[in-house]
């Protein structure tokens, strides 16, 4: 069934004058159907009131097409928001909720928020944790979750353990959402050898621009998507590689990093294929060209 057929505004709207441009990526329109918020800037046939769905799998691909096989554009971790505006067979077609980016969803991976459904609580700040049958180690494990999983904890510690709908999860590995301060550069480092994968942003896999808006936004900075988002939208420009410091945000042509030091940078990138700390200076000679310096800015958050 498609969802967005029961989901239209029957409402008429007037257009007058030139579309403005948008961006693709974060605009939530196609050939056949808009987002009710754009109804009046930009002519979609049919307009669609989002419906809110929560990831209930540890982490789901945000595809580019309603495949399995389509690129992956971002992700979404267990508790994460997305808006549905379209569903069609076994794929839902939205935005998530944390920064509006676009793509499709197995609908099999999401479920619908009710008024009775607990909000997350806590967030996953370790690489990757489980959720165990009893609060103690030697428990058996029902499910992992990476690192930017959300979820809801029902009661206070038990030996070293908190507890949630699905069984126990240990307690360091865990930050409350309303009391998010970690440190973003203390996060990358743990990310360290988590597998590069393009349109990752979890602890099971990420890429360049998923490991700087993931670290940021678990500091409560709510970073774009994207690297040239990044570059372009958050930050104050410095003009000096001198002047680099811990958390500075280092561009390139397509690619960000996080600095560790004053010298060195860690990225995720697909010329190691993980999360990898390494010279600034080595990473510079990688990305040079005929074509333009190979930093392409420097930025602190």
């Amino acid at each position: 069934m498609n969802m967005s057929q029961n989901n239209y505004n029957e409402q008429s709207y007037a257009l007058s004058g030139p579309s403005p441009k948008t961006d693709k990526r974060i605009t939530p329109i196609r050939g056949d159907l808009a987002d009710i918020s754009l109804a009046g800037k930009l002519f979609a046939p049919h307009y669609a009131v989002p419906q809110l769905r929560i990831c209930v799998t540890s982490a789901t691909m945000v595809r580019a097409a309603p495949d399995h096989l389509a690129q992956g554009a971002s992700s979404l971790s267990y508790g994460e928001e997305f808006a549905v505006l379209d569903i069609s067979g076994d794929w839902a077609w939205g935005y998530c909720k944390h920064d509006d980016y676009l793509g499709y969803v197995p609908t099999a991976h999401l479920a619908i928020i009710t008024e009775e459904m607990p909000k997350p609580t806590h967030i996953v700040t370790s690489v990757s944790s489980m959720i165990y049958t009893q609060p103690k180690g030697s428990a058996t494990s029902i499910v992992q979750l990476p690192m930017g999983a959300k979820i809801c904890i029902t009661g206070d510690e038990e030996d070293g353990f908190l507890p949630c709908a699905q069984g126990y999860m240990p307690a360091s590995h865990l930050s409350l959402i309303s009391d998010m301060d970690v440190d973003p550069v203390a996060l990358a480092r743990r990310l360290i050898n988590v597998p590069y994968c393009w349109g990752g942003r979890s602890g099971f896999a990420i890429d360049c621009s998923g490991l700087v808006q993931l670290c940021f936004g678990m500091n409560g900075k709510n970073l774009p998507r994207d690297s040239d988002m990044q570059e372009a939208f958050v930050g104050r420009q410095l003009d000096d590689r001198n002047q680099l410091r811990v958390g500075d945000l280092v561009f390139f042509n397509g690619h960000v990093g996080i600095m560790a030091d004053k010298d060195n940078i860690i990225h995720a990138n697909s010329y190691h294929m993980n999360v990898t700390i390494e010279p600034l200076s080595i990473v510079a000679q990688r990305f040079a060209s005929e074509d333009g310096p190979a930093i392409t800015s420097m930025k602190r958050i």
